[in-house]
This record gives structure tokens, sequence and C-alpha cells, in this order.
């Protein structure tokens, strides 16, 4: 069974630089899925089930960490591996994602190479 990486942000630019980020993921049999607003990525979440999800904070229609919550109380996705991602480096952004049970916090900007790293790490590939 392949694996899946769904990618939720509004900002086309973050989406299309974590995309070419993991690019060598789908050499691997790893299918990369894109979203563009949290309520989009909810629905991406619940019909494909992704192993990996990086899940920027401030979008519109739902933000991430209403996303994040209604996937971690959803017995059928909470095992999906969220990263938050967020251009809020503040404490109490990062306690509002523990609260939520993200699973990782990383502010932007962030290095995709080790973003890269992070993905292959949860998800078993060495590259």
């Amino acid at each position: 069974m392949s694996k899946k990486v769904l990618i939720v942000d509004d900002e086309v630019h973050i989406r299309a630089l974590l995309e070419r980020a993991l690019e060598d993921l789908e050499d691997e049999n790893v299918e990369i899925l894109l979203a563009e607003n949290g309520e989009e990525g909810l629905e991406l979440a619940i019909k494909e089930k992704p192993d990996l999800m990086f899940l920027d904070i401030m979008m519109p229609k739902m933000n991430g960490y209403e996303v994040c919550a209604q996937i971690k109380q959803n017995p059928e996705l909470q095992n999906i591996y969220i990263i938050m991602l967020t251009a809020k480096g503040q404490t109490i952004d990062k306690v509002k994602a523990e609260s939520v049970e993200a699973d990782e916090y990383v502010t932007k900007p962030f290095n995709p190479n080790l973003l890269l790293e992070k993905a292959c790490n949860i998800l078993g590939i060495e590259l």
C-alpha cells in the first residue's frame, strides 16, 4: 500500500515549495496531496487518510488548530502524524498546538531539506 502526504496551506508558494521538497518521496511510492484551506484539508484527510500531514495554522474557512483537533478526535484519523507549520513562533501558539495534539510544530521560514528528512523518518523511508 502506498503512503500519502497531505500538504494544507493557503499560500500557493508554500504548497509549491513543500511539494518540490518532498518530490523525491514520489519515487518511493508516496502520493503527495494538496489542499488550499482548512476545510478542504479536513475533507481530504477524511477521504484519503494520509500518513503525514503538513498543516498551516492561519488559513481561511478553518484554521489549522480546528483541523488538527477534529482529526485527532476521530478514531479513524487520529494516527495521522501532523506537523503544524506557522509563522507564529510564540510560546502560546506552541502550547495551543500541543493542546490539539499536533505531533510537531515548525515555524516558517523552514528548511525544506529538514522537512524532507522528517517526512522520511515518519514514513520509514530511506532516500
